[in-house]
């Protein structure tokens, strides 16, 4: 039975206060605890139904409190809980310029929506990309909206916070790799050489790059529309274009 302390534990986990204190996140469903803990993650509690089972191999070392669905239910944060949710320790990522050289990274500056978030981290994993470079202003990768749209994904892409401006600076300078920034008056992605190593930037939903990054930028590009009304959309959902760019680099280069 989970003691008045622990719900209070796994209800905070939706600030970013208490996850910073408490060096936890919370992460819910089969696939995405699975997957964490086949990564190594540690989970000092993990809370599931009779239905749950571990991954194959796995030895818990953990607090394992077993509920019934109805119990889960009241402290699940999704509208439809699964069998599983476990509070992870935060991971201690170390940021390496030299690992992510001769290779495709993602820079984000200023995503705000988490599921644009998460979904990008699981757009990362499928592309292959190992690395994803947050301005410090993009929404926290282990809120529990974005834990949930990776659908395990984040348990092998490594996420860094930094200031950005300095970071790209320091990049350039110790790499010499294209950073390419999207835009909508950049350089048609479908016809652009594009390189099988560098950073790809991907702005904020409402503004796009900020003025301090874009000067950083070394190759602006772009996804054309084809539509032939004449008020079509805008743009394109941030996390949507990270697919079509990802999809591009990959295919050019033969991956």
């Amino acid at each position: 039975m989970l003691s008045k302390n622990q719900k209070k534990l796994i209800a905070s986990m939706t600030q970013k206060k208490q996850r910073t204190r408490s060096q936890l996140f919370l992460a819910e469903g089969e696939k995405c605890v699975n997957d964490l803990l086949s990564a190594n993650f540690i989970a000092p509690l993990l809370v599931h139904t009779e239905s749950w089972t571990p991954p194959p191999g796995i030895v818990l070392s953990t607090t394992l409190v077993e509920v019934t669905k109805e119990e889960l239910s009241k402290i699940s944060l999704l509208k439809t809980p699964q069998n599983v949710l476990a509070l992870f320790q935060q991971p201690l990522i170390n940021l390496n310029n030299n690992a992510m050289e001769n290779k495709i990274s993602i820079a984000l500056d200023g995503i705000q929506d988490p599921g644009n978030m998460g979904t990008i981290i699981r757009l990362a994993d499928w592309f292959g990309i190992e690395n994803i470079i947050c301005s410090m202003d993009t929404v926290d990768w282990l809120n529990p909206k974005v834990v949930q749209a990776t659908m395990g994904a984040m348990a092998r892409v490594k996420v860094h916070y930094v200031e950005l401006q300095d970071f790209l600076q320091t990049y350039q300078a110790t790499t010499g790799h294209q950073i390419y920034g999207a835009f909508l008056e950049g350089e048609d992605i479908y016809t652009s050489k594009l390189n099988s190593e560098g950073m790809i930037v991907m702005g904020n939903e409402g503004n796009g790059v900020r003025k301090e990054v874009a000067d950083l930028v070394t190759k602006k590009i772009t996804i054309p529309s084809f539509s032939s009304h004449k008020n079509r959309s805008e743009s394109l959902n941030v996390a949507t274009a990270t697919a079509i760019i990802c999809g591009e680099f990959r295919r050019s280069n033969n991956y």
